[in-house]
């Protein structure tokens, strides 16, 4: 028996999705080994719970997430509100080749990512990452010719900065701006946020659990397997993972006088910033799906709000959210 999970709407031309979704990268890289018979259980549970909204992108396991979310939308793809990503170019062996936003390469990889997912429209078609040397302009461009010919309904854009996000808007009408944020992650509150509110952007917020730190589940990073991608994090590392520790600590110990879980007082704090948020945690296991799920029914207080807020102010964040060369990426 499906569960209706509250909806949000994200920007102004009618998108709407489950209040929470579903980030799917973890399914098929960077957090150590999966098993697909696993993720399909989770994928179909997910929408049984009514959780509609699922997000890829063609570089999560160079194109294997894809295809897994492919078998799943053989026989549910009315049942999904579809999102994917292009622009992080990986070879076939997994190295970085690089930021691609050529409208060649919008059009191509359109066309590849359909074909992995074996569906006709995308609902939701992101640019991963800006590339500094292509004009957003022309990058956007080639995107709403997506829209123009059918393939894409609605347009994205993920880690831009104000001044990006605002430039792509006057070429077509922008749904999403998918970025981290989370308890631990709020420099977009800033610029970024304002400017899609200005704009009536939607917000989707990627890494709302902080990569499974704000849990509480990961005591030592050397819990993390030996490839998961976690333990190269700064936030992740030596004295950082201790000081972060003390944050965790901190909105355990006020969730659990709410008799909730860390990370459902984590999601609750992002949907109470605004109902043009959704946060898009990852799991690779139905218990924490339901966890994360039942976060969208959980009613903060003004009060709730305020002792988190104290407890951010007097607990900092140690570390950038990605080694270096990730962060020359962000908010371009």
């Amino acid at each position: 028996m499906k569960h209706q999970l509250p909806r949000r709407t994200l920007g102004r031309q009618g998108l709407e999705v489950s209040a929470i979704g579903l980030g799917c990268m973890g399914m098929s890289d960077f957090y150590g080994d999966a098993d697909e018979a696993t993720n399909l259980a989770v994928l179909n549970h997910a929408i049984d719970i009514g959780v509609n909204f699922l997000d890829t992108a063609d570089m999560y396991g160079v194109g294997r997430n894809e295809e897994l979310l492919g078998r799943v939308l053989e026989t549910r793809r009315s049942e999904v509100i579809l999102a994917t990503k292009f622009g992080n170019v990986r070879a076939a062996n997994g190295d970085f080749l690089g930021i691609d936003g050529t409208p060649e390469y919008v059009a191509s990889a359109c066309d590849a990512s359909l074909k992995r997912l074996g569906v006709d429209q995308i609902d939701l078609y992101y640019q991963h990452r800006v590339d500094p040397n292509v004009p957003i302009e022309e990058t956007v461009g080639a995107m709403a010719r997506l829209v123009e010919s059918g393939k894409v309904r609605f347009l994205g854009l993920s880690e831009a900065s104000a001044e990006t996000i605002r430039r792509a808007a006057r070429i077509h009408p922008i749904a999403a701006l998918q970025s981290e944020y989370s308890l631990w992650t709020r420099d977009l509150e800033d610029e970024v946020l304002p400017a899609c509110r200005e704009l009536g952007i939607g917000f989707v917020a990627y890494s709302p659990l902080g990569r499974g730190f704000l849990t509480g589940t990961i005591q030592n990073p050397e819990q993390l397997a030996s490839n998961d991608w976690r333990r190269s994090n700064p936030r992740f590392q030596a004295e950082n993972f201790d000081q972060n520790q003390r944050l965790v600590h901190a909105i355990t110990d006020l969730a659990e006088e709410r008799g909730r879980t860390p990370a459902q007082l984590a999601l609750a704090w992002l949907l109470h910033q605004g109902k043009d948020i959704v946060p898009i945690p990852g799991t690779r296991k139905i218990s924490r799906l339901d966890e994360n799920a039942a976060a969208a029914h959980l009613e903060l207080t003004d009060e709730d709000l305020q002792r988190i807020d104290q407890v951010l102010s007097t607990n900092a964040v140690a570390g950038t959210r990605y080694p270096a060369g990730g962060m020359q990426s962000l908010n371009r």
